[in-house]
């Protein structure tokens, strides 16, 4: 049967990742450049998206902000993703006290909303998007940890581990080699959720001040400075909404696309 969530999700993230990459090598203007003469410009053809407050062209700030959100996002999910995938595989696999003793830890931590762990680590670190990246990448750790231990945990105890170890196979072959491949499924719905999560906080976070700070634009710094001029200006808020709105929707649904393929080859 067709996966149309992964044809969708495909067909938006491609679309966005395309205009991105586009914005690395070319923006109609320079995204911190002012001209009076355009403040509020409407959309026209040399400005498909208007113009904000100080005469900055929209779409230029757009895709230069979309990558600084997209850059956030992935290394705050590789910093979750990696930890927790060995935290998750070392207490799963081998169990006993290491379990016991790095689990409550992990549980401590996740008792606590990532948001609200990665705002008391921000207060502790400061404002800014190195200590944001990092703060939300060590708040996301324990949902990864908690995945992928409960996998392993499954796994371990299968006839194919088994038959591994009766052929010789070292621990951590059987760890990174058997069993990892085998959670991908599970783990690769997580990080897509766990994207979406990271576009939303950094937004969120930088909205409030405390994320990416000026001039460097974001998506969520756009849509905090636009807040004053939702009726007389709404594009202003309207076109950097819509890119979060798109990179949510795109990985939600790639997503959802590869749980329903896991699912049904599992």
């Amino acid at each position: 049967m067709h996966n149309l969530n992964m044809t969708a999700g495909s067909l938006i993230t491609g679309f966005l990742l395309l205009a991105i990459i586009t914005g690395i090598f070319y923006t109609p203007y320079d995204p911190e450049a002012m001209d009076a003469s355009a403040r509020f410009a409407g959309i026209s053809l040399a400005h498909p998206m208007g113009c904000d407050n100080f005469g900055r062209d929209i779409l230029s700030r757009i895709l230069e902000g979309s990558r600084t959100t997209l850059a956030v996002a992935l290394c705050t999910v590789a910093i979750g993703t990696v930890c927790g995938v060995l935290l998750g595989a070392f207490t799963g696999y081998y169990g006993g006290w290491l379990d016991e003793i790095l689990m409550r830890i992990n549980d401590a931590l996740f008792a606590f909303p990532s948001l609200l762990l990665a705002l008391t680590l921000i207060g502790l670190l400061g404002p800014g998007r190195s200590n944001m990246t990092a703060a939300l990448g060590i708040s996301f750790i324990p949902s990864f940890a908690r995945i992928v231990r409960s996998e392993f945990l499954k796994n371990s105890k299968l006839d194919y581990v088994r038959s591994a170890r009766l052929q010789g196979a070292g621990n951590l072959r059987i760890m990174f080699v058997h069993i990892l491949p085998n959670t991908l499924p599970v783990l690769m719905s997580a990080v897509m959720i766990g994207f979406n999560n990271a576009v939303l906080a950094e937004a969120g976070m930088s909205y409030l001040g405390i994320g990416v700070q000026p001039p460097e634009p974001s998506l969520g710094r756009m849509l905090s400075e636009a807040q004053s001029y939702l009726f007389t200006a709404p594009g202003y808020a309207l076109f950097p909404g819509l890119f979060i709105i798109l990179m949510v929707l795109g990985f939600g649904l790639l997503g959802e696309g590869i749980a329903e393929k896991g699912g049904r080859h599992g």
